[in-house]
């Protein structure tokens, strides 16, 4: 039996807008938008990890907030974090094609994974 690998992702939200990035060639799902976030390693946490993923895909230093979601996909455990935007933080497209800053009402005109759906759509709808 498999072991379930464990996801996790960041809600960033900075003046009614939602940090989401695009997934580019030679990964899973490529072109497909996504809430920052990966893997979590051995040994790390969720918030390690998340931290670590931010640094990586994004550039950016955050804490981790509370957990906001969480979903299943085959083998992989998504669990969705809020996290806050600290002033001064620049973002740059590290690991992912490109970022964008998205007013919630129109997350669910992006293609987002399926697993993502359902956040994506609670959040359109501020229900979370």
């Amino acid at each position: 039996m498999s072991r379930s690998q464990v996801v996790v992702a960041a809600v960033i939200e900075r003046g009614g807008r939602v940090l989401v990035s695009q997934r580019g060639p030679g990964v899973g799902q490529p072109g497909r938008w996504e809430f920052p976030g990966g893997k979590r390693e051995r040994g790390e946490d969720d918030a390690t990890a998340l931290r670590r993923e931010l640094r990586e895909e994004l550039g950016v230093e955050l804490e981790v907030g509370p957990l906001l979601w969480t979903a299943r996909a085959g083998p992989l455990v998504l669990r969705f974090f809020r996290c806050d935007w600290l002033p001064g933080q620049r973002p740059r497209p590290h690991g992912s094609e490109q970022f964008r800053w998205v007013r919630r009402e129109d997350l669910p005109a992006l293609r987002f994974p399926p697993a993502d759906a359902p956040l994506v759509a609670a959040l359109a709808e501020g229900r979370v």
